[in-house]
């Protein structure tokens, strides 16, 4: 396996006493002023400490000392029982620094832990690390936000811990890519400082150069977010296409004019028809518009969503975007993307949408309120938002994962994925307006083996095929058509030798797409177990959904936003998801699966009738 390495400084293991002031022999010397405060005091050279970390820590708060008004603290789980994983906190240049520690007791074992290194690896070392879905090289990832397209790459920035596998210290981490598919990793490019986690925004290419950084510059808008200065909107500006950002000096450029605790994810977007700047905050439970001419100065115009969508929900991470409807490009309507927490169909955090018509100040819905449309009904697809620069593409990536449980998955060198990008675009069933939602044309580069089968498979009872793909990784795609008998339910499991199964089928009866993962794998983690609703349908109760937790439960998708008697599926498997797109995304569902090997036997299954399946591929996938 490739080691990738990040270089910083030094390099040995430290083995050090708790006396009130001692020297490890290595260049650190701990001075512990009893257990509110330890001064590491670094005299070799070096620009790296390796911090070892223990997540059931309370968080330790952890500054690198340079006397500037600007040093900023750091939330960190610093290892007291034991070390479950290393981050690194980089250090000045030089070979001199201080580094302070408060709310870490002087007999914790981390101080006989710490390392001095001028390397960080960052090679794979977690089994459920996706193969083809991007995730950070190591520490925590939720939003993706600020994403852009220019000059050939593809920026997609994101919510990031580098401290720490859980939720904390938030940065936008970085990475490129000109395929949307490979993935390079850059340092993180907007940091946490002193007023407060840099939450999710958006990034745009200001062409005519409006904000005075010159023409093309990128503009970043995000939130900044603490308890002293709550949560306001800042800017900063890149004229290297986006390594780095300059923070504006006169940050915020927006707060609430009510003192509102939630007003946050700031998107903006060019309106040409008035050759201006429009921003779409979430604030609390509707979204806000603001206008700019210098992306500096912002003048509220309206507001949109209160009662509106599924209830109760939490508005974040707006999006606002638009489409041709049906194809036709003199037929345009305005999708408002709105990510809720709670408010799930099946718990936790989803993502749903409207469409309407925006005059340049207002928002105007096409539905009632009670009316709920979802993006991707699985439960593990949120904060998705779009590229903007992409001309008539609009391409939005989702996080891959649910509140609920998102900061006890079973994975610990990284925790966080991004779903595959798809493709949005319009499409009307019975007089309403939806969003398809459909993966890139550019995941096809990720196919490198093809296996074929018959031309038509019928199904009456069970159907197996073993060893879906060669030298089976736990990363593919299926390809099918699947017609199933009126009134009857078809479709098939995924499963290892181990018995691990995730279902996958048609319920006609219902009229449902149904993904079951109440037996898949590991299931039992989490905060919570409350029960969810459960199907009742007695005559398919070998077929049917039990819920059991936050986690191990089925997700379900109405089957009429398709059209016809035969449904399109491609179903895409990682080491630890599963995403299905139907009839070319009218139906999207994201799930985390964690079975304990590969799903390497595929089982068709039909009741109540006949299925048949017509051009079943697989293709191995990989970068």
């Amino acid at each position: 396996m490739k080691k990738n390495l990040i270089y910083l400084a030094g390099g040995a293991m430290l083995a050090c006493g708790m006396a009130a002031c001692q020297s490890s022999g290595t260049g650190l010397t701990f001075e512990h002023q009893g257990d509110s405060l330890t001064l590491v005091h670094v005299s070799a050279p070096g620009k790296y400490l390796l911090l070892p970390i223990q997540e059931s820590c309370g968080e330790s708060q952890v500054r690198v000392e340079t006397g500037k008004a600007d040093d900023v603290t750091m939330d960190i789980r610093l290892a007291q029982d034991s070390v479950e994983y290393y981050v690194p906190l980089e250090l000045p240049q030089g070979g001199n620094a201080t580094v302070s520690v408060r709310k870490t007791p002087a007999g914790a074992i981390c101080w006989t832990h710490i390392q001095l290194a001028d390397t960080f690896d960052t090679g794979n070392t977690d089994y459920y690390r996706p193969v083809y879905h991007h995730t950070p090289l190591y520490g925590w990832m939720n939003d993706p936000n600020g994403m852009v397209y220019k000059d050939g790459e593809y920026h997609l920035y994101f919510q990031y811990n580098p401290y720490g596998s859980k939720w904390g210290n938030m940065h936008w981490g970085h990475s490129v890519s000109t395929d949307l598919m490979h993935w390079e990793h850059l340092k993180p490019a907007i940091a946490r400082d002193t007023l407060g986690h840099i939450f999710s925004g958006s990034t745009v290419v200001d062409k005519a150069g409006t904000a005075g950084y010159g023409d093309s510059a990128l503009v970043a808008l995000y939130t900044s977010a603490s308890d002293k200065h709550g949560q306001i909107q800042c800017m900063a500006y890149s004229t290297d296409n986006g390594r780095t950002f300059t923070k504006y000096e006169k940050n915020p450029v927006l707060t609430p004019f009510d003192g509102l605790k939630d007003f946050r994810d700031p998107k903006v977007f060019w309106y040409e028809p008035e050759k201006k700047w429009v921003m779409i905050v979430s604030a609390d439970k509707e979204m806000r518009f603001y206008a700019s001419h210098n992306l500096k100065d912002w003048e509220y115009m309206s507001a949109f969503g209160k009662g509106y969508g599924a209830q109760p929900n939490q508005f974040e991470c707006p999006d606002f975007v638009q489409l041709p409807v049906d194809g036709d490009k003199n037929k345009m309507k305005w999708v408002m993307l709105v990510n809720i927490n709670p408010g799930c169909m099946f718990g936790g955090s989803a993502t749903e949408y409207f469409t309407g018509d925006f005059d340049g100040k207002e928002f105007t819905c096409d539905t009632k309120p009670e009316v709920a449309k979802w993006l991707d009904y699985g439960k593990d697809h949120y904060a998705a938002v779009c590229f903007s620069n992409t001309g008539e593409r609009v391409i939005s990536i989702p996080w891959m994962s649910n509140w609920q449980y998102a900061n006890v998955t079973p994975i610990r060198q990284y925790r966080g994925a991004n779903g595959l990008p798809r493709e949005l675009s319009l499409y009307t069933k019975d007089g309403q307006t939806y969003v398809a939602a459909n993966v890139v044309k550019e995941a096809a580069v990720l196919r490198k083996d093809t296996r074929t089968f018959d031309p038509v498979i019928r199904v009456k009872d069970e159907y197996e095929i073993g060893g879906i793909v060669p030298d089976n990784d736990g990363a593919y795609e299926l390809e099918m058509d699947i017609t199933p008998d009126a009134g009857g339910v078809a479709g098939f499991d995924l499963m290892n030798a181990k018995g691990e199964t995730t279902k996958i089928y048609l319920d006609m009866k219902a009229g449902r797409l149904v993904m079951d993962r109440t037996e898949s794998g590991l299931t039992a983690f989490g905060d919570k177990s409350e029960p969810h609703a459960k199907e009742t349908d007695d005559h398919r109760k070998t077929m049917s959904v039990n819920y059991r937790n936050d986690f191990a439960l089925g997700t379900w998708a109405p089957l009429s936003l398709c059209e016809g008697k035969t449904y399109h599926l491609d179903v895409f498997v990682d080491k630890c998801s599963i995403e299905i797109f139907v009839d070319g995304g009218r139906i999207a569902m994201t799930n985390l699966v964690f079975p304990t090997a590969p799903y390497d036997i595929l089982r068709f299954r039909a009741e109540g009738g006949e299925a048949k399946i017509e051009n079943l591929k697989a293709y191995k996938l990989g970068l």
